[in-house]
């Protein structure tokens, strides 16, 4: 191995985020020195101790009877919050992602926990709850109230741009980490570790270009564009298929483009529409069949489609489906915040375009369609 090359232990030690391994006896097995210096806690303190006598008392209770069933039905959780104790017993508020590691007789050797601070996004939520709770009262208020319930309002979409942002640079870190032990790694086992990872970071920013689009959009900006019929399309839609399909593995997604003029268009935005649409189908449509994604200029409209097998759509859950912070039935590790398919209808109508959607139970199919030549 080169010399020069980053050494793979040090980089978990001093990783962006708190990494922590606990047996299946429930007990600590390894702890990074990064969470060692978040929580004041020593080596010695925490390893061969119970993970459960460092969480608070609500933490332990949501911890053993909510994240630990989960995890041994479906392998892995993601995202959840969790409360901590640092070493003077002060909670430390945390995100964490966690999946087991069995041997092949499907025996639990282990539980890993990669652990993010998250101090800021719970004051954030507490205070986006204090703000709701005001909004309520303001509804039945007098003339006044209302005045301050519109300045709760903006408050709240100001906040949730704030947390968008703060969430960019602790990401980004925790990627370019993810990179550096993808080059490093000499095991099957570490490299299926750091896919999971940068699986999982894809989501997260996905869900901060949503939030901040919202926001954006709840505070007058809008949904920006740059047009640019010169360049083509069709490289940014096989791009993000291709990205999707190396976060769904064992998924078989199909495509069929046709664009055989220009489509003036802001790239970009649409790529970010496919990929709010074509997560949506893999989230939602049947593990076992195809999604179909289909591209194509006819006449004067440029159409985009994409389709999947499963459980036809509600009648009455259609018409809430492009409604902000609605989210249908899904797992609660693949949902989301409810914004993917708000902003792809956004995206459309910022295009002039419609987006629609059709269910049976054959097929459910969103279809995004938008003129070649302004109106």
């Amino acid at each position: 191995m080169d010399d020069s090359a980053p050494d793979f232990q040090d980089l978990i030690e001093n990783a962006p985020c708190g990494y922590i391994t606990v047996q299946a006896n429930g007990r600590v097995d390894q702890v990074n020195r990064t969470f060692l210096e978040w929580s004041g806690h020593s080596a010695e303190q925490m390893i061969g101790k119970r993970f459960s006598d460092f969480l608070t008392i609500p933490g332990r209770i949501y911890y053993e009877t909510h994240i630990m069933p989960l995890l041994r039905m479906q392998g892995s959780f993601h995202e959840f919050a969790i409360d901590m104790l640092a070493a003077d017993d002060t909670p430390l508020q945390m995100i964490a992602n966690a999946n087991e590691r069995r041997d092949p007789d499907g025996k639990l050797l282990l539980i890993r926990l990669a652990l993010i601070k998250a101090t800021d996004r719970r004051r954030y939520e507490q205070e986006l709850l204090a703000a709701r709770e005001l909004a309520v009262t303001a509804e039945k208020a007098t003339k006044e109230v209302l005045r301050l319930e519109h300045q709760s309002s903006e408050l709240r979409e100001q906040f949730i741009a704030v947390l968008g942002h703060d969430l960019r640079n602790p990401l980004a870190s925790i990627s370019a980490g993810a990179r550096i032990l993808d080059r490093t790694a000499q095991s099957e086992k570490e490299h299926q570790i750091i896919a999971m990872m940068q699986t999982t970071i894809m989501r997260m920013a996905a869900m901060i270009d949503n939030v901040l689009d919202f926001a954006r959009g709840r505070l007058g900006g809008g949904i920006a564009l740059e047009t640019d019929a010169d360049k083509p399309l069709e490289p940014v839609l096989t791009q993000v298929v291709d990205e999707l399909r190396l976060a769904s593995a064992g998924r078989e997604i199909q495509t069929d483009f046709k664009i055989d003029r220009p489509v003036p268009c802001d790239r970009t935005r649409i790529g970010q529409l496919l990929s709010n649409l074509l997560g949506n189908a893999l989230t939602h449509g049947a593990a076992n069949k195809p999604v179909f994604v289909h591209a194509a200029t006819a006449g004067a409209t440029f159409e985009l489609w994409v389709s999947n097998a499963g459980e036809p759509i509600a009648p009455d859950t259609m018409d809430k489906l492009f409604e902000p912070f609605f989210r249908g039935k899904a797992r609660a590790s693949r949902q989301g915040l409810g914004l993917g398919l708000y902003i792809a209808s956004q995206i459309a109508k910022a295009h002039a375009g419609t987006l629609t959607v059709t269910s049976s139970p054959e097929e459910t199919r969103f279809l995004f369609s938008m003129p070649l030549e302004p109106a």
